[in-house]
């Protein structure tokens, strides 16, 4: 096993593809992560929607209130403190915004995923993430593509199974921690991701650390300009754990009066995809996990996260 994470240069997969693909599935099944390098999402793109970000998170509570998601977290605002780690009665400390797909009408899930909202107090903030949600939803299309083939699934396996997927792009503020409880909670506590797989742009502070196979802390070391890309707990059900969906967390800073933001982008399958195991993937003990639908998978975890209760309707 290396000691460092899988780092990949994304003209690469055109360049050479069959060893991009080779090392971005080894790199997920050592760790669960790899970092993207050289992506084609502009700086510029990325300035910006950090400083509408920040925008959106300068304005004042009962502002910010006005555009809470209510029940499920599912679209724009959740308030500091309300989502916790799955095991954990303590909450994180961070506040978020939710973006997720317009479908059309020709949809299945037309009318059934909830409709996005947006600040109208802050100029550019729908354009701008109107158009890095399909950036980085083309992008993750694309690694699991690249994985899929991999792995050696019919091409369209994971084109269907995201289709109209409940992907969410989510921003996330870490608000400075002076005056905060960090005995009890840090930034985001140890959890595993529910997704395929999440695209996390470059943060503007350190703090990500990953669970190591060998049950150590490890540092997520990349520059502003890579996206860090991991496994989630729905392509650890598709693959029996072959690809983990790796244990990580945010710790909270040295320096207590400094925020952090970050963008993750969670590249969802639509609701009615069965998570059943990959018949590549069995193994000689058989599957791991009983079969389930990824509606049924997110409104599980939601109601562990403390985002539901648990008599709440699920997707359809």
């Amino acid at each position: 096993m290396s000691n460092e994470i899988t780092r990949l240069s994304l003209p690469d997969l055109t360049n050479n593809p069959e060893i991009f693909r080779r090392r971005l599935y080894e790199g997920l099944k050592e760790y669960g992560f790899v970092i993207l390098q050289d992506h084609d999402i502009s700086r510029a793109r990325l300035d910006e929607a950090y400083q509408l970000a920040q925008a959106f998170f300068d304005l004042p509570a009962d502002v910010k209130l006005q555009y809470d998601s209510g029940s499920g977290a599912e679209r724009g605002y959740t308030a500091f403190g309300r989502e916790s780690a799955k095991g954990n009665v303590h909450s994180d400390l961070k506040e978020f915004w939710h973006i997720g797909p317009d479908v059309g009408p020709d949809s299945q899930y037309y009318g059934k995923y909830p409709k996005n909202v947006w600040p109208a107090e802050i100029e550019g903030f729908r354009d701008c993430f109107k158009s890095l949600y399909l950036e980085l939803e083309r992008m993750g299309k694309t690694m699991l593509e690249a994985l899929g083939e991999e792995m050696g699934l019919e091409e369209a396996f994971f084109r269907d199974m995201v289709t109209d997927g409940n992907s969410i792009c989510r921003l996330l503020h870490y608000p400075a921690v002076k005056n905060l409880d960090t005995q009890n909670s840090m930034r985001a506590a140890p959890h595993a991701d529910i997704n395929l797989l999440t695209l996390l742009v470059g943060a503007t502070d350190s703090g990500l650390e990953l669970l190591d196979p060998n049950g150590e802390w490890m540092a997520v070391e990349s520059d502003s300009d890579d996206i860090v890309l991991d496994t989630g707990d729905m392509m650890s059900r598709l693959t029996n754990d072959v690809l983990p969906a790796t244990v990580h967390r945010v710790v909270n800073p040295n320096k207590q009066d400094q925020s952090r933001y970050s963008m993750p982008f969670f590249l969802h399958p639509h609701s009615r995809a069965d998570l059943d195991c990959l018949p590549q993937c069995v193994g000689a003990e058989g599957p791991k996990y009983p079969p389930i639908t990824a509606g049924e998978f997110l409104q599980q975890r939601l109601v562990e996260l403390g985002l539901i209760d648990a008599d709440e309707p699920g997707a359809s």
